[in-house]
């Protein structure tokens, strides 16, 4: 049996445990998936407690990705390029190895007949999602990036860190109150928690006019995964945009942790029958 689990701060609206579970069942694995609330000023004795309590693993969402960095041993290539850390495997020795699967799952749940290369790309926010959404642009061949926040003084560490991780794309960043036309954007992706069940559910991070300025073969991606389809996928299913969910995002990074702990790649359509009839 494995023993794994999630560490954050609230964790009421996760449903990792779900999607785990259904994942290592489905390898013929049972598991032991436990929901850790974890607030950043207690991370160091939860890390005690995962490593002396025999746990194989963990994932690590809000507000501990970035520091969970500091007490790892090592990091995936991914960890290292976006700045963060989602999932964390137990070594024999009680070191901690750390994995970023949340770019692996961006990158996988956009379909494989979209082009991107040579193309622009709109972020809306500026964390550590919008890291993750780069990383996966870049590598899907993405030339230009616009971010939008609601605070330009805030995003200069992002701005500063993606230009320098990414030299061959260009960035720029907009105050998301003031959005300019969005005519040449290919690809628009909402990295922000707004219309997150229980945060903001009935909003969208941008106007709906501003909807009105995309071109018609603008493709909308928004990482919120619960509800299934937010204001913001239905505002643009209403236009006639290819829409992508963020529940995609979510099963396939939980199936690359689960090969990352186990060597076994589980199955991802089971997966993601478990977590809609969780939703």
């Amino acid at each position: 049996m494995y023993k794994l689990g999630i560490i954050g701060y609230p964790l009421g609206h996760s449903i990792s445990a779900v999607i785990q579970k259904a994942g290592l069942n489905s390898i013929g694995e049972d598991v032991q998936y436990d929901i850790m609330e974890t607030p950043a000023e207690n991370l160091v004795d939860r890390i005690k407690y995962l490593k002396t309590n025999g746990y194989d693993g963990f994932n690590v969402t809000i507000p501990l990705k970035v520091p969970m960095s500091l007490f790892l041993t090592d990091i995936d290539d991914y960890a290292n390029i976006a700045g963060c850390v989602n999932t964390v495997k137990i070594g024999d020795n009680k070191e901690l190895f750390g994995y970023n699967t949340d770019i692996y799952g961006f990158k996988k749940a956009i379909p494989a007949d979209i082009n991107l290369k040579g193309k622009t790309a709109g972020i809306l926010g500026t964390g550590g999602a919008a890291r993750a959404a780069v990383v996966g642009l870049a590598e899907k061949g993405i030339k230009n990036i616009d971010f939008y926040t609601r605070n330009i003084i805030n995003s200069h560490n992002t701005l500063e860190y993606v230009r320098a991780k990414f030299p061959k794309i260009e960035f720029n960043v907009y105050q998301i109150q003031n959005m300019r036309s969005l005519a040449d954007t290919d690809i628009l992706v909402n990295a922000t928690p707004i219309g997150m069940k229980g945060y903001m559910a009935d909003q969208m991070a941008i106007e709906t006019a501003d909807f009105d300025t995309l071109n018609s073969n603008t493709i909308v991606y928004d990482i919120v995964y619960n509800p299934v389809k937010t204001i913001f996928i239905k505002e643009a299913e209403k236009r006639g945009f290819k829409t992508i969910g963020g529940l995609d995002m979510l099963i396939y990074q939980a199936e690359r942790a689960i090969e990352i702990w186990t060597g076994k790649t589980p199955d991802a359509k089971l997966m993601k029958i478990a977590a809609l009839e969780a939703l």
